[in-house]
């Protein structure tokens, strides 16, 4: 795994420099989050395409400066990939980053081959208890998200890496990160994006439940959806491999 830096965004990448007959993968985490969530999926599909994960402004090991728009994050992100020149580009987003992954799609139409959509809806309304512990027990918080992110079959163990990068963010970021959530709703430009996109649903997600998955399928023209069980909201940490095959068939069929 390879660490880079590009105009104040951290990255992650399986290998440098990118290949240009491959298509590139660039992962974005959710609210709190950073590129290290996508480990497995960075090292994983390194053979198959490029790869990255990127840390969001303010996130990880970026450059200050969160955003509480997701259209703000969608900007910074699409200046990204130009910025790297990447081959292909096919935006791959957990929750927050799916919010982004689809706002890329509606405002530059251009820009992606595709699209991956994880544990995501085109609305992301948070509950009013979410920022209140935040701003007031922000331990409280990082425990709480670990024990709703995660499916009761999910190994404990597995979840440290996500409760301690969750723990590292700044507490204004990660409320900024919701504030962009909650403002959020594109369903009714869904029939705008015009690229094969794969929805990623997990049976146990408390969070972003089954319907909100059903809800992006059937609304975007060219979706297809797999859903995988025994996971929750975290599911590329909790069944890494079924994601990362799940994402391979969609390279696959759609010749990307």
């Amino acid at each position: 795994m390879i660490e880079r830096k590009a105009n104040g965004i951290a990255y992650i990448a399986g290998d440098w420099p990118l290949a240009l007959r491959k298509s590139t993968l660039i992962f974005i985490h959710g609210a709190g989050g950073s590129g290290l969530f996508w480990q497995a999926q960075v090292e994983g599909l390194a053979a198959r395409a490029n790869t990255l994960a990127i840390d969001l402004p303010g996130h990880g090991n970026s450059d200050e400066g969160g955003m509480d728009r997701v259209e703000d994050y969608a900007r910074i992100v699409a200046r990204f990939i130009r910025d790297v020149d990447m081959p292909n580009p096919i935006a791959c987003g957990l929750s927050m980053g799916g919010a982004i992954t689809q706002q890329l799609m509606i405002e530059y139409p251009d820009l992606l081959k595709a699209g991956i959509l994880i544990g995501t809806g085109s609305r992301l309304k948070v509950a009013p208890v979410i920022f209140e512990m935040i701003e007031k027990d922000f331990a409280n918080y990082v425990d709480m998200i670990g024990r709703l992110g995660a499916s009761e079959k999910t190994d404990p163990k597995l979840l440290a890496p996500f409760k301690q990068e969750a723990a590292r963010c700044n507490p204004e970021i990660v409320h900024g990160d919701f504030r962009a959530c909650n403002r959020f709703d594109v369903a009714d430009r869904l029939v705008a994006i015009d690229v094969p996109v794969l929805v990623v649903s997990a049976e146990d997600d408390k969070l972003t439940p089954t319907k909100y998955g059903i809800a992006l399928a059937q609304g975007i023209k060219n979706a297809t959806r797999s859903h995988i069980m025994d996971a929750g909201h975290i599911v590329p940490m909790e069944k890494p491999d079924d994601v990362n095959q799940a994402i391979l068939q969609f390279l696959d069929q759609t010749g990307l």
